[in-house]
This record gives structure tokens, C-alpha cells and sequence, in this order.
């Protein structure tokens, strides 16, 4: 979990040396970033069932010797392209990590425990975010571009071999648990979540005639994937799934708050240089206060869950983000760095409990033939929603600015165009609130017995 996300953030700051090295456009280094990001947006519930199917273990360790590997090769990539291809192999080996790695907590801890367990990923993850830039800066400066991939070799071959020794083995595979695989379930959903990453991050904020169309194409292929899945003899996610009110609230509830949480880490590096005139280290340092937040209470917000229930615990852990959006805007400029951090650790610390919370509903009652692919599907709600967040929050944010370059804009400006973003997000988190509400109220109809 901690190298599949320090792979997510580590590159960004790598962004205008890449730009120098291979002469290239910051339109065509982007796509270091994206080809990593769109792999494991397209791919995360395929390998989630092909664990379920061929065993977890054998695929976990395989996802980790391909992440190593192209390591090595985005390390030593004479050319931009090369690189790219290499990020996308790197994407896919992270996704295997990243699916496989939450099925195994449902398989080797026990139930009691799975909050704290789910805190502790949670906090891998956060420290991971939080470490890439910082590291990444540190890593160029002293060894130059390729030593932001060769830093993930030593770390690679030590998971591989933690996970040879450790990891429980595959038992042995039934008939019934090969059943053959959905080829064209996994095609259809590949490329209709890859027009959806591409709508949303191409264009860079102007929503044009081809992230209209890439739009439509994956409005067409949710329809034609959901046709597939009905006919599929053994399909890729099974539809059925969605009735349970916990696993789809689940899914619904973390691409909203993700969302909210893209939202800060795109309007901040704004606001902090444009209307509290920050300069860049100390915008990297503020910036960096959420991620911390989100490592230090990552593992408590897991006990808390284990404590008092996974349900009442991410309702709570939404409160507190909806409270901390809701103050966010009402805070004047004036109170500077401190009225910009105060409500962000609140949000923050809301999000970590929610999310031990919710991975913990939605993984501890589900078959263990199923754990991958509803792993890979919770991962890919998260991802879409921190794709949704860069896109969407950025537009309101500049809409709400009311201005065509945000880099010139006047300070006030900014200010209202922040207001505005986090009026949104509040609002997103009132829905997310209202699902939770309603997936209780379900869930408790359904247990109710029978007169």
C-alpha cells in the first residue's frame, strides 16, 4: 500500500524536470502522471477478480515483481514515450497491489480487528502521499530524474520478499472457483473507464468537444458493460452485488468524499500562493499538514471503528468533513495559514475515520470468492473520485474565481473561488451523509424478522 501510493505522488514533483530532460511540452510529461494513474483506474477490478480466481498470493507477488521491474525501467528510459510505457506496467503492478492487498486483510485478520487493520492501510497510504513530493525533491536534487523510479527497487525486492514469507498460501482452487473469465466484461470496462479518466483530465480544466465525446463514449460503454455482465455466464462484478444497501453506499460514499478530498489538494497550492502569498516551500508545507493528519489518526480512527462499529464511525467521520467544509469558506483571509490548516486537520481527521470505517462495512461481510473484485472496486471508487475531484472541483474553482488564468487572478479572487469550491464540498458530504442514512435504514428493514 505504501509503495503503490509514494508511485502515485512521487512523480508530480518530477514534472518540470522531465519537461527540461526530454525537451518536451508540461501537456506531454502530464502523461507520466496520467499513464500511471489511468492503469490502475482501468484495470483495478480486472486483476481484484483475477486474484479471486487464480489465487491472491501468486498474483500479489507477481504484481510486485512487475512494479519492481519497471522501476528499473522508467529509471533507465532514454525517452519520454519509453518512460510513459514503462509508468503504465508500473500502474498495472500497483493496481495488483492495491486490490489485492485490502482482500487479504478480510482473509487473515480476524473480524474484530479489521477496523485497526484498515486504519493502519490507510495510514501506509497517507504517509506514501504525504513522503512523495518531499522525497521526490530531496531525490532529484541529489541523484537526478531517475532516482524518483530506483528508489522503489530496494523497496520492491524487501515487499517481495516480506510477502513470499509472510502471506498465507493460496488454498487449493475448486472447479467452481476457475470458472472461465469475462474477457468481454473486462474489455468493455477497461476502455469505458479509460474515456472517463481521459474526459476528465485531458483538456486541462476547458471541457472541449473531445471530453464531450470521450464523455458519451463512457456514458455508452457503462450501458453495453452492464448488458455484458447480464449475459456473462461468469461475469466481472456481479450486478447483484449492488442490492446489498452496504456495498453500494460504500462504493457511492467514497467516490463523494475522495472527491472532497481532491478538492484540497488541488484549490490549496492556489490559495495559499495566490491569496495568502506564500511562497513555494511554505505551500508544500502547509500542504502536507492533511496527509500528516491522515497518517497520525489513520491507525486510532481503525481502533475507534474495531470499538464502536464501523457504521456509526463513518457516519461520525462525515460530520466531521462536512463540518470542517462548512467552515472552511466562513473563515476570512485574514486569519491566514492558521484559518486555512484548522479546518483542513478537521476534514482530514474526519476522512481517515471514515475511510477505516467504510472499508471495514464493506469488506467484512462479503463472500471470500468475492473479496478481490469488491476490493478492486472500492479502490476504483476512491480513484475515480480523486479523478472527478481534479477535474470537476478545478473547474468550480475557477469558475467561482471568475477568471480564465488562475495564475494571474487577483487575490480576493481566489479567496471567493476557494469559498465556492468548499460550498460545494459540503454539500457533496450532506449527499454522502444522506446515502449512509438510507443504506442504515435498508440495512436495518432487511434484518428485521419476519412476523
Amino acid at each position: 500500500m505504501l509503495l503503490s501510493s509514494l508511485g502515485t505522488s512521487i512523480a508530480n514533483v518530477g514534472l518540470p524536470t522531465f519537461a527540461q530532460a526530454f525537451t518536451a511540452s508540461f501537456q506531454e510529461v502530464q502523461w507520466v502522471v496520467l499513464a500511471y494513474l489511468l492503469a490502475i483506474t482501468t484495470l483495478i477490478v480486472s486483476v481484484g477478480r483475477l486474484g479471486d480466481i487464480t489465487g491472491r498470493r501468486r498474483l500479489l507477488l507477481v504484481g510486485i515483481l512487475l512494479f519492481t521491474v519497471a522501476s528499473v525501467l522508467c529509471g533507465v528510459a532514454p525517452t519520454l514515450w519509453l518512460l510513459i510505457a514503462a509508468r503504465a506496467v508500473q500502474g498495472l503492478g500497483a493496481a495488483i497491489m492495491m486490490a489485492l492487498t485490502m482482500a487479504f486483510v478480510g482473509e487473515t485478520v480476524p473480524k474484530a480487528k479489521t477496523g485497526s487493520a484498515m486504519g493502519l492501510l490507510g495510514t501506509m497510504s497517507a504517509i506514501g502521499t504525504a513522503l512523495g513530493p518531499s522525497l521526490g525533491g530531496v531525490l532529484i536534487a541529489g541523484f537526478g530524474w531517475p532516482a524518483l523510479f530506483l528508489i522503489n527497487v530496494p523497496l520492491g525486492i524487501v515487499t517481495l520478499l516480506l510477502a513470499h514469507r509472510f502471506l498465507p498460501v493460496d488454498r487449493p482452487r475448486t472447479k467452481m472457483d476457475r470458472t472461465g473469465s469475462d474477457h468481454a466484461g473486462t474489455l468493455l470496462l477497461a476502455l469505458t473507464l479509460a474515456a472517463y479518466a481521459l474526459a476528465m483530465t485531458t483538456g486541462h480544466g476547458n471541457f472541449g468537444p473531445l471530453n464531450m465525446a470521450l464523455l458519451f463514449v463512457a456514458v455508452v460503454g457503462v450501458g453495453l458493460f452492464v448488458l455484458a455482465e447480464t449475459r456473462a455466464a461468469s461475469p466481472l462484478i456481479r450486478l447483484a452485488m449492488f442490492r446489498n444497501p452496504v456495498l453500494s453506499a460504500g462504493f457511492a460514499m467514497s467516490t463523494l468524499v475522495t472527491t472532497v478530498v481532491m478538492a484540497t489538494l488541488v484549490v490549496g497550492p492556489f490559495y495559499l500562493s495566490g491569496a495568502l502569498a506564500l511562497d513555494a516551500a511554505r505551500v508544500g508545507l502547509v500542504m502536507s499538514s492533511g496527509p500528516i493528519v491522515a497518517a497520525l489518526t489513520g491507525v486510532p480512527a481503525g481502533r475507534i471503528v474495531d470499538r464502536f462499529g464501523a457504521h456509526r464511525m463513518s457516519s461520525v467521520g462525515l460530520i466531521g468533513m462536512a463540518v470542517g467544509s462548512s467552515i472552511l469558506p466562513m473563515l476570512p483571509t485574514r486569519l491566514g495559514v492558521p484559518g486555512y490548516i484548522a479546518p483542513l486537520v478537521v476534514i482530514t481527521a474526519g476522512y481517515a475515520l471514515f475511510q477505516a470505517a467504510n472499508n471495514t462495512a464493506v469488506m467484512t461481510n462479503i463472500p471470500p470468492d468475492q473479496r478481490g473484485v469488491v476490493s478492486g472496486m472500492l479502490n476504483l471508487a476512491r480513484n475515480l473520485g480523486l479523478i472527478t475531484g481534479a477535474s470537476v472541483m478545478g473547474t468550480v474553482f475557477a469558475l467561482g474565481s471568475a477568471t480564465t488564468d488562475i495564475t494571474t487572478a487577483r487575490p480576493e479572487a481566489i479567496a471567493t473561488g476557494m469559498r465556492i469550491t468548499f460550498a460545494v464540498a459540503a454539500a457533496l458530504i450532506v449527499v454522502a451523509l444522506a446515502i449512509a442514512a438510507g443504506a442504515w435504514r435498508r440495512t436495518l428493514h432487511h434484518r428485521k424478522p419476519a412476523p
